[in-house]
């Protein structure tokens, strides 16, 4: 049997979400049919995570098993032939049998957009923010996100997780354009809904709702009732995955 990775992009928007969904369409979904068809067999992949509904990929990566050998450049033009518009195939690639395309993984990074003025061309991918915010108190806060490895205040509630612990390497807010700016976060793995609840949170904090005192308290009380609101799905991209 042999391995193959897919790199990939999409824009989240019609979907729900990465995983297959019973009363729904998903990205997975949409690449397995595609696989299938072109490789005349079933075929099942496993991603590196599970972007929600209307979260979008810069970089996806799943893997699937097949006995045949397909040439890969061929395969992946004739991915991009059939997929729908909203999803791109940049490269497949054969690995060995031991590489998993989520728990090989290493790290994860995803970004979230927002803007604070109007524009027609950004407010598909970004969220419009209307009062005024503190950038350095917020990246002091992102600084605190990484001395910490559990996280269940930020995590969406009854969700079904054998550990709330994650290691966050990076968590800041970096200016993108006027008016524009993105958080990132990377650590090797996430909770469902943990970066839109983070960036909530840190917003509450920008705008004097709670102090860095508070935020402590926030995330040493591991309850979800006290961390900001969920921010919206649309802003979210997984931009990149890490392997050795």
């Amino acid at each position: 049997m042999n391995r193959y990775f897919v790199f990939l992009s999409y824009d989240g928007t019609a979907y729900h979400g990465w995983q297959v969904q019973p009363n729904g369409n998903s990205v997975q979904e949409e690449l397995q049919r595609a696989l299938s068809i072109l490789l005349r067999q079933p075929i099942e992949v496993v991603g590196a995570g599970r972007t929600d509904a209307g979260v979008h990929a810069a970089m996806m990566v799943a893997h699937f098993d097949t006995d045949l050998t397909p040439d890969t450049a061929q395969l992946t033009y004739r991915l991009n032939r059939i997929l729908p518009r909203d999803i791109a195939v940049q490269k497949t690639v054969p690995v060995n049998q031991d590489m998993h395309a989520r728990f090989s993984a290493l790290s994860r990074t995803y970004h979230y957009y927002i803007h604070t003025h109007k524009s027609p061309f950004v407010r598909n991918f970004s969220c419009p923010i209307h009062y005024q915010l503190d950038f350095d108190l917020m990246n002091e806060a992102g600084r605190i996100l990484t001395t910490y490895d559990d996280f269940a205040a930020f995590c969406k509630s009854h969700t079904d997780v054998k550990t709330t612990i994650c290691h966050v390497t990076e968590a800041r807010w970096e200016q993108v354009g006027e008016g524009r700016y993105r958080f990132v976060i990377t650590a090797n793995r996430f909770l469902r809904n943990m970066v839109r609840a983070v960036v909530g949170t840190l917003i509450d904090v920008g705008r004097g709702r709670i102090s860095l005192d508070e935020f402590h308290s926030v995330i040493e009380g591991k309850s979800r009732t006290a961390a900001g609101e969920s921010m919206p799905a649309c802003a979210l991209f997984l931009q990149n995955i890490e392997y050795n």
